[in-house]
């Protein structure tokens, strides 16, 4: 049996910001729908299932994030998820430089949870909250010459 990794779906409360947000920080929308009958039912295992989606790839192609806008049923707010709290915890990406990747997320109102570290002089890295409270880390290698 073969398998192959295919993407991370968010609820998120706005998905307009959502999409803005991680434009922003590079990924590309690479397409759009609205979906809802017995098939998405179904698939999702929610009476009367009705969502506004967008599809966003990373530049490479490789990784790919479904941001979903529940319409129906009305979308629960819970807490944002912790760190170390079990179950779906955060999304990841590697970028060139973390200080710009840090003032993009600025605009959108989203900083670091405490700082950005530095781990055994590979990575700087750090967590933030993204739109919808979404826990998202950037990570930036770095290069030894």
């Amino acid at each position: 049996m073969g398998i192959r990794f295919e993407n991370v779906g968010i609820a998120v409360r706005d998905l307009d910001e959502a999409i803005s947000f991680f434009t922003d920080l590079g990924l590309t929308v690479v397409g759009r729908d609205t979906v809802s009958g017995d098939w998405a039912d179904t698939a999702v295992g929610l009476d009367g299932n009705h969502a506004r989606i967008a599809m966003l790839q990373t530049p490479e192609g490789d990784g790919r994030l479904e941001l979903f806008e529940y319409l129906h049923p009305d979308a629960i707010e819970t807490e944002p998820t912790l760190p170390h709290e079990t179950g779906m915890h955060r999304v990841a990406f590697s970028v060139d430089d973390i200080d710009e990747a840090l003032a993009i997320a600025a605009t959108h109102g989203c900083h670091p949870l405490r700082g950005v570290a530095t781990y055994e002089d590979v990575y700087k890295l750090t967590y933030l909250r993204g739109p919808s409270g979404i826990l998202v880390m950037l990570a930036q290698a770095l290069k030894n010459d």
